[in-house]
């Protein structure tokens, strides 16, 4: 037979609430003694705490909602690892949603988040949204959004990184290093990340006197084989370039591969550089020079700020914009 709290305080000889708190951690003014019987009878009758039926008491769950649009993507786990530790740290649970950038998914996520009476959501996408779907405006729970904006949404936090500073810190070093006519494979223009990165991309040539070229500007998506199909079709299309400004780290493993499957040797020939740091960044053969955005301290931050909400709804929180830094490796001269 299944053994309930009650059961617990009474083979303890103390108040169900009582055994309530010192489950929850809220047993500062309860002695060591009671507290040691308490749980030496809670692991000896392995008793686990109903958290459902005590959620609907203090109206918490000590769970949070992190929803992500593609998991396939290494920066993305970097992010939720951050989130999980500290929301770990806190006694928090991380429900992870996978949303393959889909707006439909979203919403879904959002009630399934809801009827799991989460406690708040960290919100990430890689597109920009014209519109707010109703159920985002309906959410009663602090929500922290992280690598983005989403125009009319309630956040009660945002984490960002300078894109734009990033990509003017990269292409500047390119151009120094004698690269004038750099490829920029970037990805879509319907994430805001994208549209940062190519304005410091663009901003770099400005001032260093070299005229943007629309012809060395692809759109493409956020992964590999778009940077392997970038290459061979700039290379088809006879584009002159001796180096590559890539809108991620994927994008630039991509791109190598292409450039070594038609002989041309990277730095030398072309210099590649990607954005994030993920950790293949050190895998690929030559190691990529990239911009390292702080992925992990994205989601740990977020995680800090949203359960700071959590705790004290009054709070008001200050977004944060996290620097960026160049980390150079092989793939540039």
């Amino acid at each position: 037979m299944k053994i309930t709290i009650k059961d617990i305080a009474k083979m303890a000889d103390v108040s169900t609430a009582t055994v309530s708190k010192i489950v929850n951690h809220k047993d500062q003014n309860i002695s060591h003694a009671t507290r040691q019987r308490v749980l030496d009878l809670i692991e000896a009758h392995n008793y686990v705490p109903n958290r459902i039926a005590s959620s609907m008491i203090t109206k918490k769950t000590h769970s949070i909602g992190l929803i992500i649009p593609d998991i396939t993507n290494p920066f993305f786990p970097e992010v939720a690892r951050g989130v999980e530790d500290y929301a770990n740290m806190e006694g928090y649970h991380v429900v992870l949603c996978n949303s393959d950038n889909d707006l439909d998914k979203e919403v879904s996520y959002i009630g399934m988040l809801q009827e799991k009476m989460v406690d708040g959501i960290i919100f990430t996408s890689s597109s920009l949204r014209n519109k707010i779907s109703k159920e985002f405006l309906k959410l009663q729970i602090p929500v922290i959004t992280v690598d983005r904006d989403i125009t009319g949404m309630k956040a009660q936090g945002k984490i960002t990184v300078d894109n734009t500073s990033g990509a003017y810190q990269g292409v500047s070093y390119m151009i120094e290093r004698g690269y004038k006519k750099i490829l920029h494979l970037g990805g879509p223009m319907t994430s805001k990340p994208a549209l940062d990165r190519f304005e410091g991309y663009r901003k770099a040539l400005d001032d260093n006197g070299i005229q943007f070229d629309e012809k060395l500007f692809f759109e493409g998506n956020y992964n590999a084989q778009w940077g392997y199909e970038g290459v061979l079709e700039a290379l088809s299309n006879k584009i002159e370039f001796d180096g590559i400004f890539c809108g991620n780290d994927m994008i630039a493993i991509g791109a190598i591969k292409a450039l070594n499957e038609k002989g041309l040797s990277v730095p030398d020939d072309v210099g590649v550089m990607g954005f994030d740091d993920i950790y293949m960044a050190t895998v690929v053969t030559p190691n990529l020079t990239t911009v390292c955005q702080p992925n992990y301290q994205m989601g740990y931050k977020a995680a800090e700020m949203l359960i700071e909400l959590i705790k004290h709804p009054e709070s008001k929180m200050t977004d944060v914009v996290l620097k960026t830094k160049l980390v150079i490796r092989e793939s540039t001269k």
